[in-house]
C-alpha cells in the first residue's frame, strides 16, 4: 500500500485532531491542518517543524459551517501541497447537547450543523478532489454513540454521528470501484477538550493512546474501526444487540 503523503486535518488546533497531526508528523507526512483558532495552529505548526523538520505544515483558519470556505480551504491546501491531497480527515466536532424538549434547541441544533450538516460540506470537497485525482483516502470520525440512540445530553450529538457515519458509507459505496478509499472511524471514550468524561472515567483512555489506535486503523485504510478495539468492538456488538432500556441505562 502507497504511504498517503499529504494529509489535510479538520479540527487540528486541539484534542483528537491536534494529537493526530503529531501522530502522522512523526511519520513524516506533510500536513495541512485547520481550526478556527489560528493561534494554536501556529503553535503546533512550530511545535511539529522543530521535530520533524523535513516535513512541510500549512495551516489555515476554517469555520467548517462556513460551506463556501470549506471548498475555497480545500483547494488552497491541495495547492499549498504541490497539488495534491492524498488523505482527508473529517474530525471537526462538537460535543455539546441538551435533552430533546427542554428548551435548548439553540445547542442541539448546533451540534447537528457542525458534525453532519458541517461534514457534508467536508465530505464534499474532498471527494471533489478524489475524483479529480483518481484517488485519495476519506476519514470520518464518528463516535461509538452512532450505534443506538441516547438519552439525555447524547441524543442530538449521537443523531449526528449516526448520520456522518451513514454519509460515510453511502460515499463509500459510491466509490467502491474507484481507486478512492473511505474510512469510518468510531472512538469510544478518549480524553480530549470535546469530552466532558474526565480521564479516571470508566473505559477512558488518554489522548495520545486513544489516536495512537485512531492512526493505526487510518493507516490499515479499514473500512470501519472501532477505536480502541478493546474493549470498544464488544460493547459496539452489545450496544447495538441490547434492548434500549439497557443501554440508556448505562451510557
Amino acid at each position: 500500500m502507497t504511504a498517503r503523503r499529504t494529509i489535510l486535518i479538520t479540527g487540528a488546533s486541539a484534542g483528537l485532531g491536534e494529537q493526530m497531526a503529531r501522530d502522522f508528523a512523526a511519520l513524516g507526512r506533510d500536513l495541512a491542518l485547520c481550526a478556527r483558532r489560528t493561534d494554536r495552529l501556529e503553535r503546533l505548526r512550530e511545535e511539529l517543524l522543530a521535530a520533524h523538520p523535513g516535513i512541510t505544515v500549512a495551516v489555515r483558519a476554517l469555520d467548517v459551517t462556513d460551506h463556501d470556505r470549506v471548498f475555497e480551504v480545500f483547494r488552497a491546501f491541495r495547492d499549498d501541497l504541490g497539488g495534491r491531497l492524498d488523505r482527508v480527515i473529517v474530525n471537526a466536532g462538537l460535543g455539546k447537547g441538551q435533552p430533546i424538549g427542554t428548551g435548548r434547541f439553540d445547542a442541539n441544533l448546533q451540534t447537528v450543523r457542525v458534525n453532519l450538516d458541517a461534514a457534508l460540506a467536508q465530505c464534499e470537497a474532498a471527494v471533489e478532489i478524489f475524483r479529480e485525482q483518481n484517488a485519495g483516502h476519506l476519514v470520518v470520525v464518528s463516535s461509538m454513540s452512532a450505534m443506538r440512540g441516547l438519552p439525555r445530553n447524547l441524543t442530538a450529538y449521537a443523531a449526528s454521528k449516526a448520520g456522518v457515519a451513514a454519509l460515510a458509507e453511502g460515499i463509500r459505496a459510491e466509490l467502491l470501484r474507484t481507486p478512492v478509499k473511505v474510512t469510518t472511524l468510531f472512538p469510544g471514550f478518549i480524553a480530549s477538550e470535546m469530552s466532558s468524561r474526565s480521564e479516571k472515567a470508566p473505559l477512558t483512555v488518554s489522548t495520545e493512546k486513544g489516536v495512537r489506535a485512531m492512526v493505526r486503523a487510518v493507516e490499515a485504510e479499514r473500512a470501519r474501526a472501532e477505536v480502541p478495539a478493546w474493549p470498544w468492538v464488544p460493547i459496539g456488538f452489545a450496544m447495538r444487540h441490547l434492548p434500549l432500556r439497557l443501554v440508556a441505562k448505562v451510557m
